[in-house]
């Protein structure tokens, strides 16, 4: 068992409880992408009523994305847009933007964050929900990249002839785009660790 820090209250803690916290952040940070491919795999024969089941759809979509040429970062938004589905039933995107949000651009974060509302346009109506709830965001600068998300890439990922290809042909991008935030409030912490 490793030395653990002594304060009851963060305000008590001191720089050599932090320099035993530290290391142990680090060591649980590089385990990040095991982690989050280990809940996609919660995914699987989760049909949830759905003709694919949830990581099914999420290969697809980042299939699709890979196919078209797009980016690792893009590809692997795709991969983890609906990840969120297990824990935020009623906020998925806002999970999936969560664990995101350190590593991708600003478009792509905003893109993972909204394409529920975008999405909605193909099924809000059989709800009783505005399918042109997306319309509140019609000037935005990532409007259309999260249309174009939508309409190619999780749109039509519901399909169980279309081509997924596995998790471990995605897991590299993943651990690439994981290996070191762009931005974090620990950025500087973790530069100097």
């Amino acid at each position: 068992m490793s030395a653990r820090a002594g304060f009851t209250r963060m305000d008590e803690s001191t720089r050599e409880d932090w320099a035993l916290i530290v290391p142990e952040a680090m060591k649980m940070a590089r385990t990040l992408p095991d982690r989050v491919l280990d809940h996609l795999r919660l995914l699987d024969g989760d049909f949830g009523g759905f003709p694919v089941d949830r990581l099914t759809h999420c290969l697809q979509t980042a299939t699709l994305a890979h196919r078209d040429g797009r980016d690792e970062e893009y590809v692997c938004c795709a991969l983890l847009h609906d990840i969120g589905d297990t824990l935020g039933s009623f906020n998925h995107a806002d999970i999936a933007a969560a664990i995101l949000k350190p590593f991708v651009s600003e478009a792509n974060l905003w893109m993972v964050q909204q394409h529920a509302i975008f999405q909605g346009y193909n099924f809000f109506h059989h709800l009783g929900l505005d399918r042109e709830l997306h319309a509140q965001f019609r000037d935005h600068p990532h409007y259309q990249r999260t249309w174009e998300f939508v309409e190619r890439y999780d749109n039509p990922a519901f399909d169980p002839a279309a081509e997924a290809l596995p998790l471990d042909f995605f897991e590299p991008m993943l651990r690439r785009l994981m290996r070191e935030p762009r931005q974090s409030i620990y950025k500087a912490a973790l530069r100097a660790a």
